[in-house]
């Protein structure tokens, strides 16, 4: 049996004396698009946040494929394979749509690389191949700032997956986009991600997103999992119609 891509090994956090990770334990196969469901509160954002760095857990470790990346950087597990697209989009918003991406393209870079001109060809291409992917070609040089939310969500993941990752987590893709936006989004950037052959975590408050792209669901409440499978049994389980699926 081929070991898990991203491994979370008995995590514990608490904030305040609440604990938001209680040892928890979470696996994710190497092209697999699992989500994350809980109600709000339950933990979700800060399993990413352990996953990627920018919290050090009290106890526990995280594996990315098979090696232990717990006590490193944002930035160090970033040049390891996890990239990241936050709830809010993170972009450089007096900047153009390509120039956010062919940022994201030199951060791969070492310093002296940086250090030369950003907008050469071989940057330029790579941001053009994304923004093709991710249907913003025909944005590239509008101001991020005036990008409709939906497409903002795009350039911020494409801007993750500049950075050629073999894990990009996902904070709530579809937050913030309109009910007539949403599956359109998700089409797209399902579409990106199996063409980029990436991997794919994402935490998603829409349960018809849920049931409609996940293979796979982890059901996160108060700290731990309380359950997980393929959508079709997971939203069966009289647990989770409980704690998540009427509460959202």
């Amino acid at each position: 049996m081929s070991k898990p891509l991203l491994k979370a090994e008995n995590l514990e956090i608490s904030f305040h004396g609440v604990k938001a990770a209680d040892g928890v334990n979470l696996e994710i196969n190497e092209g697999e698009f699992l989500a994350i469901i809980g109600p709000n509160g339950a933990g979700k954002t800060t399993l990413l946040n352990l996953c990627t760095g920018y919290l050090k857990p009290s106890a526990g470790h995280v594996y990315l494929d098979g090696k232990q990346i717990t006590h490193l950087s944002p930035r160090q597990i970033a040049k390891r394979g996890i990239a990241r697209a936050f709830q809010i989009p993170q972009l450089f918003t007096d900047h153009r749509v390509i120039d956010n991406v062919m940022l994201s393209n030199a951060a791969r870079l070492n310093l002296w690389q940086m250090l030369s001109p950003l907008d050469r060809p071989r940057y330029r291409d790579e941001a053009m191949e994304l923004l093709r992917m991710f249907n913003l070609a025909d944005h590239a040089n509008d101001l991020a700032s005036t990008l409709p939310e939906g497409r903002r969500k795009l350039l911020d993941i494409a801007v993750a997956l500049a950075l050629k990752p073999r894990l990009v987590l996902l904070d709530e893709p579809t937050s913030g986009v309109s009910a007539i936006e949403r599956f359109g989004l998700m089409e797209t950037l399902m579409t990106a991600l199996r063409q980029a052959k990436v991997t794919a975590l994402f935490v998603e408050h829409d349960m018809d997103v849920v049931r409609r792209y996940a293979e796979r669901v982890l059901v996160w409440n108060r700290g731990h999992v309380l359950t997980q499978g393929r959508p079709e049994e997971v939203f069966q389980d009289q647990r989770v119609i409980e704690t998540v699926v009427g509460a959202v």
